[in-house]
């Protein structure tokens, strides 16, 4: 049974958003911008901090880093070496960014007076009211609280795609912080090491442009699609071949043909998900999406949605996946195991979502506490970053319990009494 929960808008930023990425239990990256061309629309990162207040989850701005003409399409988060990196996607190359912690005063987070050393971190006007509220926070706060924030420093950059019109699509980086994964328009997957950035081995499956990568838990595996309809598995451990372990095609219940669009890992390599599309450009109303768990090169399970998909994610222990969907900007979550849906959001987005992550359950750091079995993060061009819950299952609460079981007691005690017993 499904329940309809949106918990509604985080916040909003001056820029479409493209990527969004947890860097820690309660801290959030979103990223995009409106590209090159001088219409006045930034491109950049903005990280917030999220919390519970006992009715729903908020978030507070920490920090924004501008890229200046580089829009950001696409990205990856990784602790490697005790030390956090991100890489973004920049038109045909990669960019590496070192990601430091800081410890501020709580007060100078909240008036937005604290810059990075380079110079390139801002925060956003606030209105007369928003400075009104932080004023009398601050008076009734400590002084003396510190919080975390961020700076993001700029490292090395390489060239990930080539051809006429060179674009990376897609980066990954490995769970153990060791490897990197690209993808784009000329259809070829390059294996990085990390952090170094130097080119492993290439490896050349694909006829078309790259969508989507993923690793798996234990880095064994790596699983690529593109646009020529194939899934490729290949593997990592040892001599890497050059060869996929594995060619997956999209197995749908109806006998369309479907193109795959993302992939994503499960709790183990045994286990993963794929979300396909029609080929045929029908409209809206007649492109139905496909969810598939895979075990193998096998098909277990599907679902059909009402239409196109165009983001996919998979939470940290494997117990949750959810989608996204192109023309309404809906949500779905399901339980990975059965794909049985357990939460939808009507148009919880004014257009297509263009990504999703599950505040994670093992990541660093002390996780928020809510009522929530599940919670998921959503955003889209329209710039904005929503949250949706799925509450825990309802139960009798304690002092009903109580009276129950002393009612039982009573009938039962009646009952023999009346009995002889």
């Amino acid at each position: 049974m499904s329940r309809n929960r949106g918990d509604g808008l985080l916040a909003k930023v001056d820029f479409p958003l493209y990527t969004l990425e947890t860097l820690t239990n309660r801290h959030v990256l979103v990223a995009g911008g409106g590209g090159a061309s001088n219409t006045g629309v930034a491109n950049g990162f903005e990280i917030f901090e999220l919390s519970h207040n006992g009715t729903k989850f908020v978030a507070e701005e920490v920090m924004r880093h501008e890229t200046g003409p580089n829009v950001v399409m696409n990205c990856s988060i990784r602790n490697a070496q005790g030390r956090t990196y991100l890489c973004a996607g920049q038109e045909s190359h990669c960019q590496l960014y070192r990601v430091n912690v800081r410890m501020v005063d709580a007060a100078e987070m909240r008036r937005g007076s604290f810059r990075a050393e380079n110079g390139l971190v801002r925060r956003r006007r606030r209105t007369v009211s928003e400075n009104d509220n932080i004023s009398k926070t601050d008076n009734n706060s400590n002084t003396s609280e510190k919080r975390i924030s961020f700076e993001i420093r700029p490292c090395d950059s390489i060239q990930t795609d080539f051809g006429d019109d060179p674009l990376q699509r897609v980066v990954r980086i490995s769970h153990n912080g060791k490897m990197m994964a690209t993808g784009g328009i000329d259809g070829k997957v390059r294996i990085w090491s990390f952090p170094q950035m130097q080119l492993l081995i290439q490896l050349e499956g694909h006829t078309k442009e790259l969508d989507d990568l993923d690793f798996s838990p234990c880095d064994s595996q790596l699983v690529s699609i593109a646009k020529d309809g194939l899934a490729l598995v290949w593997g990592l451990t040892g001599t890497a071949s050059r060869e996929p372990l594995l060619k997956i095609t999209c197995q749908p219940p109806n006998g369309t043909k479907y193109l795959f669009r993302r992939c994503r890992f499960g709790e183990s390599s045994e286990r993963m998900f794929t979300i396909a599309n029609p080929m045929s450009r029908a409209g809206s109303g007649a492109a139905r999406g496909l969810l598939q768990q895979w075990g193998g090169a096998e098909a277990r399970r599907g679902a059909l949605l009402p239409e196109a998909l165009s983001a996919l994610a998979v939470r940290d222990d494997g117990r949750f996946v959810a989608v996204g969907t192109m023309y309404s900007g809906s949500v779905h979550l399901y339980v990975a195991f059965s794909l049985q849906r357990v939460l939808y959001v009507k148009r919880a987005h004014g257009m297509f979502v263009t990504g999703l992550a599950f505040l994670p359950v093992r990541g660093a750091g002390p996780p928020i506490a809510s009522r929530s079995e599940a919670a998921l993060l959503s955003i889209s061009v329209d710039n904005c970053l929503y949250v949706h819950s799925l509450p825990y299952p309802r139960t009798v609460p304690v002092w009903v319990a109580i009276i129950l079981i002393v009612f039982v007691l009573f009938c039962t005690f009646t009952l023999c009494s009346y009995l002889g017993i």
